[in-house]
Parts: structure tokens; sequence; C-alpha cells
């Protein structure tokens, strides 16, 4: 576990805001782009110094969601047919090399995963499941584009290349992709992007596709069919790998048209054949993340519609971060805290926010209002029970060493636990240690069984600590014993 760089009486004591309450348990999440290096990477790097800069910067990005208790990062792990992660079937994206196909000489998923595990967040490979890119990209990469490898999977449409879901074979392909990333890397989620018809969908050139497997159905049924035979295999082949991994989705922000707003304008279901809440109903997805990056009578009642859906599964509402810019839509502050505020207290699992760059610019001050308020204390994760509620073993009593500035805090792992485990960490200056209150929780979802925690000068006062354990299925145990320590600079 990174060291956790905190003074105790700030964690412990910090003052809290009269209206915003953080939360025990949610989702705070980030859409972290790689496509057209967007968030990361912003550079190129042809040299072993520049790829030191570029992990880096993505080691200083992580430590600036961490000092704001974000837990959830999703890595875009595939592009437009190319991908940020060794792969046997895709070629590495130019945006690391400046060059289609180049190996950036390190792993940049592999890298994403245990930098996020090292600060106590989860890491999602987000996928981009249709989209090919344009024509200039697709000719960028030549011989390695699935545009020439498989010209039968792959459609011409408004100017840009896609997959077609209606083509059996494209089940197969993206299926290939999936388990590839899922049996060589340790993340806890796989995220999808685009699973679903491109703009202008109801032109989409599928008619041949259509008359040759359609049968007797009507051409959207049978699009949203093709989508959720697809959801389905995909999830099912997951789960039969690593069953802990997350399944989720990013449909578009409104579901379908609904009576408290008949105009709703471009929806999932209607719009781009994506059906999500068929998709909660066959239990076939862990998480979604609607794209509800709209104001007012476009937000409120869609929130609603999902988590009405949600078939005790977790909705996560997807806020728009980037509409506070003025290129976008000059959205205020207040907007989006609004918007947060309603995903919390009418049944939203927490927030994601698009994008991780809008937030650690601190567009309109959000980062700070998210660091200082909503997120002041570190949150665990939701507990995904229908996938296993067993409940773990405690660990064994923790320790306190104080070595010079900062106090070594350790544990072990329970005895006969066989588990892939994370550990949260407990402390008060009070008589008793309340493990429902956000502000005890000193860190969260720790990887290894040791934390450093860096303490001032002068500090004189009794600590209360505990330590649970989790499974990765987010199933927290009893705690351990308690430890008291008494930190003082005259005590030995």
């Amino acid at each position: 576990m990174k060291k956790i760089v905190l003074f105790l009486l700030i964690c412990l004591f910090a003052p809290e805001a009269i209206a915003v309450r953080p939360l025990k348990t949610e989702i705070r999440a980030v859409w972290l782009a790689t496509v057209y290096g967007l968030d990361w990477p912003r550079a190129a790097a042809t040299s072993e110094s520049s790829r030191e800069r570029q992990r880096q910067a993505l080691c200083g990005m992580l430590d600036k969601l961490q000092e704001a208790n974000f837990n959830t990062v999703f890595f875009q792990a595939r592009l437009r047919g190319d991908v940020a992660y060794r792969s046997a079937i895709e070629p590495f994206s130019y945006v690391f090399t400046g060059k289609e196909g180049g190996s950036p000489g390190y792993d940049p998923l592999a890298f994403a995963v245990e930098e996020c595990h090292k600060r106590g967040m989860e890491c999602h490979a987000w996928f981009v499941t249709f989209p090919l890119g344009k024509e200039e990209h697709v000719r960028m990469l030549g011989r390695q584009s699935v545009v020439k490898r498989m010209p039968q999977l792959c459609r011409k449409h408004n100017g840009e290349w896609f997959l077609d879901p209606g083509v059996p074979g494209t089940s197969d392909y993206i299926l290939s992709l999936v388990r590839e990333i899922v049996g060589n890397y340790d993340i806890d989620g796989i995220h999808f992007d685009y699973i679903r018809y491109p703009e202008k969908a109801k032109s989409f050139p599928d008619k041949k596709a259509f008359r040759r497997y359609g049968e007797k159905n009507k051409l959207d049924d049978w699009r949203r069919d093709n989508i959720n035979k697809m959801v389905a295999r995909i999830y099912d082949a997951v789960k039969a790998m690593k069953p802990w991994v997350q399944v989720s989705s990013s449909p578009l922000g409104k579901y379908s048209r609904i009576p408290e707003v008949p105009d709703a304008g471009w929806t999932a279901y209607e719009s781009v054949f994506q059906d999500p809440c068929q998709w909660f109903r066959a239990g076939k997805q862990d998480m979604i993340l609607p794209m509800m990056y709209y104001l007012h009578k476009n937000f409120f009642p869609f929130v609603d519609n999902w988590v009405a859906n949600s078939n005790g599964r977790l909705v996560v509402p997807g806020l728009g971060a980037y509409r506070l810019t003025k290129g976008e839509a000059d959205w205020s502050l207040n907007d989006l805290t609004d918007q947060i505020d309603y995903s919390r207290y009418y049944g939203g699992a927490g927030c994601a926010f698009f994008r991780a760059g809008n937030i650690l610019s601190n567009e309109k001050g959000i980062y700070d209002e998210l660091k200082k308020h909503y997120y002041l204390y570190p949150a665990q994760l939701p507990p995904l029970k229908w996938l296993d509620d067993s409940v773990p073993r405690a660990p064994r009593e923790i320790r306190v060493e104080r070595k010079g500035d900062e106090l070594r805090l350790s544990w072990d792992k329970p005895a006969a636990e066989t588990r892939d485990l994370t550990y949260t960490v407990y402390c008060t200056t009070k008589d008793t240690l309340d493990l429902g209150d956000p502000k005890n929780i000193l860190a969260t979802c720790c990887h290894g069984n040791e934390l450093f925690i860096t303490v001032p000068e002068g500090q004189e006062a009794g600590y209360t600590f505990a330590v649970t354990s989790s499974t990765r299925y987010h199933i927290e145990s009893l705690p351990s014993r308690e430890t008291f320590y008494y930190l003082s600079d005259f005590v030995k």
C-alpha cells in the first residue's frame, strides 16, 4: 500500500461541512480517457526518460485522485480498434509512442492497475465496443486494423467505421478481446462503452444482415436483441473466468421516453437500440453508469427511472464534469453538486465523472468541493452480494510502531483465508470506535498488510485502531481486536 501522507489530527478532526454529509459507502469514480491522449498520456514517449515521464504523469493524476478520496478509475484500455495493453489481437494505440502499433516499452494497463491498487483504488478496464474510428484512423492502422483483417464484420456509417452487432462473428471477436483482458490482467471490472448502435442508428447499413439473420423480427427488436445477446454472452464468459470481476456499461443517460418527460429526445431504447433495463432484469450487469450529461428535467426523473429498474444492482449516474467548461455548456458548480446530492439520496450507488482531466484541473472548483466536502473521508465500495455474500474472517490484531515521523500499522491475514483480501483501517481518539462513521476510516481497499501514516511533531494523543478485511466482492468482516496507541514525542 502506498504511504498515506496525512496527519492524524487532520484526518480525525477535520471540520465537517454543514450541508454535505460524507457517506461511508459509495462509488467515487472517474473515466480516465486515453483516446487522443485526452487525459493521459499527454505526450508520446520515444525514450526511456520520456517513458518514465509518461508513467510519472499518470502517477501524479492518481495521487491527486487518492488525495480527494476517489476509489474507482475507469481506465480506457480499448480505444478505436487499438488498445492500451499488450494484445495478440489489436495493436497499441499511437498515443503512447506517436506511432500506431508501436510498443511503449511497458504495459499501460498493467501499470495503471498496479498503481491504482497501491493507492486503494479499483481499476476497471474501459472498453469501447463497436466504433473503429474514421477512415484516416483505419488507414493509419493499416493491415492491423480489424477493417482490413475482418471486413465481413465491419460497416462504414456516417463517415466512421463500426463493428456490426448483427453479424454473429462480431460477438466472437469482441469476446476474444474480453477474454484476453480478463485473463491477463488483475482488473477489478470491465466496463463497456458504445455497446449500442451509433448516432443516426436508423440508417445503419445492416439491411443485408437483417435479411439473413433477422428471421421474423422487426428491425428495431432484432437490433436490440443483438446487443442483449452479446451483453449476456460477455457477462457469462467473464464470470466463468473470474467471478469477482465486475461487468458494467455506460448507456445513454435516458433509458426511454417516460411520462414525466415525453419529449426526452435521444434515448437508449428508442434511438440506439440499447436495453440496459433488460440486462438488469436478466442479471447480466453488475453496474450501470448512464451518461447523464443533462440538467434539471432531463436528469432527475431519469435517475429515478434507472433506480426503479435496477433489479437490486448498482446504478451510478455518470456526471458531465466536462460540461462545466465554457467551451461546452458552462454549467455552474451548483449544477453539478445538485446532481451529486440527488444521486446520493435517491438510490444511486455513487457518481462517476467524465472526465478525469476536468476534475483534476479543478474546473469551477469541483476538485476542491469534492475533496473538502463531499469526499472528505475515504469511502468503502458497495457490497456485491448477488455475486458472493460470504463474510471473510477478521484480520488478527493490528500492531503500531513509531518510526521517526511515521507510524507503521501492520496486521496479519486472517487464518485459514485463501481468498484475495483488501483491508480497511479505522481510527479514533474517542472512547468508542464507531465503524459506521466514515470519519473513522483512515484508509480502505488496502492491498497489503501495512500502512504508513505521517504524524506531525509535537502531537500528543491516544488513538484506538482496528482493521477489517473485505473480499473482492466488497463483503466486510468483523473488526480485529482493537489496539490502543499513545502518540507522544515524550513517551517512549
